[in-house]
């Protein structure tokens, strides 16, 4: 009998490996691909495998991804699926292929965001970086047609050591433009990013503490750190309070990966995250609640046995250390991740945030409220909801703790997810802001 998981908050569908860039850090080595590999999950395969995900919770979210998920004929089709059973679909893309059509399709099939890669905003850094000359204008297009159209979407930023002065500008320019959200990623070498320069200590560490702070005090938008776990343990060191992953509303450590977060391969294996091979089952010999729940690979790292300088670490629980480096170099799923420079301090490990025994009631009231928030942070709001009232002593959560809740952290704005830029909120199309 499967053993009672929660329901994972992240599965990322690499739905192909057909892809119209050929970028230099990809993981899954996609490219110029006219049908994919032969093999990839058919249509009926993915409906299925979206439905196994709903029963388990339809508060997770699904990103359709690649390659380019675009490519595939029948995207619209599975994105319509997933978006009626209630998961949240958001979209990673290149941005390229988002007409002003597409964006409207995708629209109507239930797509709620798009993810956008933009590694520069340089045009000649970022064609490079993707590995074909236009690339960046056909992304700043696609940017402009969801802001046009009111679709939410983020930007991707992966940071090397050639872009990563361009921080503070990108965070301008995610403002700017509207973005909801703003993801810096951390590249992990495998794939065809084998090959790829990785970004130096010194560089992962000072970026990273400058995305600590901006997330902190950013009011715009969400700024959050990929394949960053360490972000936990700079966040703490510097005392804030941040979105989603904040320090004491988030019941988990730094990495989601086979704990909360899993990702199926275009062929149906599920591994704990995109930047991991590791094979935890498929699709095609299970069903996906039962290797979510009973697979030996996710027991590991549900009660993880790390070691080196991780194994030591204060912050072991509060961080843990990405997995996906020491296996991509040395097939150590718990070896050290020596991307970090920190130096364990002997200290006790600290605990993360576990949720208070005991029921907290809801009003009608906010219940409603807390249904019109995007599923993907539904679940951190309810938790810092209910703790706040336990705090306070309040005998419920009301709608007026929500607003108070998000007026704290976002002022009279409000947060940004869900919203629509100024001047579309005022009806106007104004000229492209996307050229910086």
């Amino acid at each position: 009998m499967s053993k009672q998981v929660e329901a994972p908050f992240l599965v990322a569908l690499n739905l192909t490996r057909r892809c119209n860039l050929k970028c230099a850090h990809c993981y899954l080595d996609a490219g110029l691909r006219r049908n994919g590999d032969p093999g990839e999950l058919e249509t009926a395969e993915i409906t299925a495998l979206l439905d196994d995900i709903a029963a388990l919770s339809d508060e997770t979210m699904v990103v359709v991804t690649g390659g380019e998920p675009l490519l595939r004929p029948d995207i619209l089709d599975i994105c319509r699926h997933a978006s009626g059973l209630g998961l949240m679909v958001v979209m990673g893309t290149n941005g390229t292929l988002l007409d002003e059509k597409r964006v409207r399709d995708l629209q109507e099939a239930g797509v709620r965001a798009a993810g956008i890669s933009l590694d520069s905003l340089k045009p000649d850094y970022h064609d490079s970086f993707r590995g074909l000359e236009g690339a960046w204008a056909k992304t700043m297009a696609g940017i402009d047609n969801c802001r046009r159209a009111g679709m939410m979407f983020q930007i991707h930023f992966s940071v090397t050591d050639e872009n990563a002065d361009e921080l503070d500008d990108m965070i301008a320019f995610a403002r700017s433009v509207g973005a909801a959200v703003l993801n810096f990623f951390f590249l992990v070498c495998t794939g065809r990013g084998e090959t790829f320069t990785k970004i130096s200590q010194n560089v992962y560490e000072t970026t990273l503490r400058r995305v600590a702070e901006a997330a902190a005090e950013e009011t715009e938008l969400l700024i959050r750190a990929r394949c960053a776990p360490h972000f936990k343990r700079m966040a703490m060191e510097m005392h804030t309070r941040l979105p989603v992953t904040q320090i004491d509303g988030y019941e988990a450590g730094g990495c989601l990966a086979g704990t909360r977060y899993c990702r199926v391969t275009p062929h149906g294996r599920i591994t704990p995250c995109p930047y991991m091979e590791a094979s935890a089952g498929s699709i095609r010999e299970s069903d996906f609640a039962t290797v979510w729940q009973d697979a030996e690979l996710f027991e590991q790292f549900r009660n993880p046995k790390l070691e080196g300088r991780c194994g030591a670490c204060e912050y072991a629980k509060l961080c843990g250390g990405c997995r996906a480096r020491p296996y991509a170099r040395d097939g150590n799923l718990m070896g050290e991740d020596f991307l970090c420079g920190y130096q364990p301090s002997g200290s006790a490990v600290i605990e993360p945030f576990v949720a208070h025994a005991g029921a907290v009631s809801w009003t009608p009231e906010a219940e409603e409220h807390l249904q019109r928030i995007p599923a993907f942070v539904r679940r951190f709001v309810r938790l810092r909801a209910e703790a706040h009232v336990r705090e306070t002593g309040e005998a419920a959560v009301t709608a007026e703790v929500l607003k108070t809740l998000a007026k704290r952290r976002f002022g009279d704005a409000g947060p940004p997810f869900g919203k629509k830029p100024d001047f579309l909120q005022k009806g106007d199309a104004p000229e492209s802001k996307s050229t910086p």
